[in-house]
């Protein structure tokens, strides 16, 4: 045999081929030394599998008691390293058939009855892929927790707020966490939504068009808790579609690239404020790098990073569509192509919130129980800089609405003493009643409140308002929410 060749007997379709597989090819097709991270779906699905057709009298109860002692031993070496993956089987499916076949004879050969590798591989990534999902759910809701946490301390820090990058209005530093808290309850509602999608059973569609042998699907369904929101097994209902179908990938790609986003804004952010020129923040060292030429610099590598990686994310997403856009029915090579994006993906996404949490919220020491890092702000820093760019402008243009003036002409005259201001410069508060009056002679003393920045704040105490009671209310929803 030639020496870039391999020997067709280690393949599953060895009987048809007269010449051995080129080992370039063989490396170049095979998928092992990534999808063998699929191995505890594949045991899982094959041990569920192997019940049922015991069940219905496919396979006896001895094979079925190899099968299961054998798969047994297979975990217990892949834990303990002992296994060992061989590139000449291609993947994750057909290493661990063998080695069950070494173990337990032809109880294993039976095992493939009433399935393909097709609806075993679509199984199998639905299967991991609906745990790495609840552990995504999880890391979410701890790093809304780590929001939470920051926001009840600083529910009266006055930050400024920016439209266009540029000062706008006064709100809470706790309003504006807020609001990635609510993006991130949206990743989880979205997430949520694709588990109920991913968590449905290929196995059984065979190859592409079902089996002969009198399968109980609804079975292994149950057995594998793929189930529907009434507890009722969840069987993909068209064995074409059943194995060429990820769907359930993409959408969940496209979940985490949103997800992601909302951390790139945050990212953004949080490298603004700890910069010399806003000085809002301090991120604990732990998370920050130095420069190797300038002994000043502390540079937010995690945000920066973070951002950096959410482009990769989004990237998985278009290689996902794109993948899929020109496949015919049914199962197509292709597809293999699916998974290092989507390991990938959940990778990056599990990381990034897990080290986001951290760096928002702090560590505790399981000794002492004591919290330690986390976010630390400068509220002195954050309302000096709502001071500036006459933040409460609006305020003075509602207080004159209020006087009986409509609105469009309060805001031209504010605009009017806006310019005033800046001439001098001050900020409105500053103007005397006097320059004031001279705008509109409605104006009163009763103005400076309003224009003060706790003014402007308590104001707006509508729902999803900046007003700390407004704040205060939110939090204590989203307390609920999380318990």
């Amino acid at each position: 045999m030639a020496s870039n060749q391999l020997d067709t007997k280690s393949q599953g379709w060895s009987a048809l081929f007269s010449e051995p597989m080129s080992e370039l090819v063989q490396r170049y097709t095979a998928s092992v030394f990534f999808d063998q991270r699929l191995w505890r779906a594949d045991i899982a699905g094959s041990l569920a599998h192997a019940g049922m057709l015991a069940q219905q009298g496919i396979l006896s109860a001895d094979d079925l008691a190899a099968i299961q002692r054998g798969m047994a031993q297979i975990q217990a070496d892949i834990e303990a390293g002992r296994f060992e993956w061989k590139l000449e089987l291609e993947d994750v499916h057909l290493n661990i058939e063998a080695r069950l076949t070494q173990l337990v004879g032809d109880a294993g050969k039976r095992l493939h009855t009433g399935r393909s590798r097709n609806d075993q591989v679509a199984t199998d990534v639905r299967l991991w892929l609906r745990d790495e999902i609840d552990q995504i759910v999880n890391l979410l809701t701890e790093l809304q927790r780590a929001l939470l946490s920051v926001a009840e301390q600083n529910v009266e820090v006055i930050l400024p707020g920016f439209t266009h990058l540029q000062v706008a209005q006064p709100v809470s530093f706790a309003h504006h966490l807020l609001a990635y808290i609510e993006m991130f309850a949206r990743d989880v509602e979205r997430l949520q939504d694709v588990r109920r999608r991913t968590n449905r059973l290929p196995l059984g569609s065979a190859a592409l068009a079902g089996t002969t042998y009198p399968l109980n699907r609804e079975h292994v369904a149950m057995a594998l808790g793929m189930v529907d929101e009434h507890g009722q097994p969840a069987v993909c209902q068209n064995s074409l579609d059943a194995v060429s179908d990820r769907d359930f990938a993409i959408e969940f790609t496209a979940a985490a690239s949103l997800c992601m986003v909302h951390i790139s804004r945050l990212s953004e952010e949080l490298i603004l404020w700890m910069s010399q020129n806003f000085g809002f923040i301090r991120i604990a060292d732990r998370f920050t790098t130095g420069s190797s030429i300038m002994p000043q610099k502390k540079n937010p590598d995690v945000p920066e990073l973070a951002r950096g990686k959410t482009g990769r994310v989004v990237g998985h997403l278009m290689g996902l569509i794109t993948l899929m856009k020109g496949q015919p029915l049914a199962y197509n090579k292709d597809n293999q192509e699916d998974k290092e994006p989507l390991f990938d993906t959940v990778d990056t996404l599990r990381d990034t919130l897990r080290i986001f949490s951290e760096m928002i919220g702090g560590e505790v020491d399981p000794a002492t129980g004591q919290k330690s890092g986390g976010l630390q702000v400068n509220p002195s820093a954050m309302q000096a800089a709502a001071q500036k760019g006459y933040a409460t402008a609006t305020d003075l243009a509602d207080y004159l609405v209020k006087k009986g003036l409509p609105f469009r002409d309060a805001h031209e005259i504010v605009a009017h003493a806006v310019k005033a201001a800046s001439s001098h410069p001050c900020d409105l508060s500053e103007l005397p009643l006097s320059v004031l009056q001279g705008f509109h002679p409605s104006i009163g003393e009763d103005v400076y409140p309003v224009l003060s920045l706790r003014g402007s704040l308590e104001a707006r105490n509508t729902l999803g308002g900046t007003a700390p009671s407004q704040v205060q209310a939110q939090i204590q929803r989203h307390h609920q929410r999380l318990k």
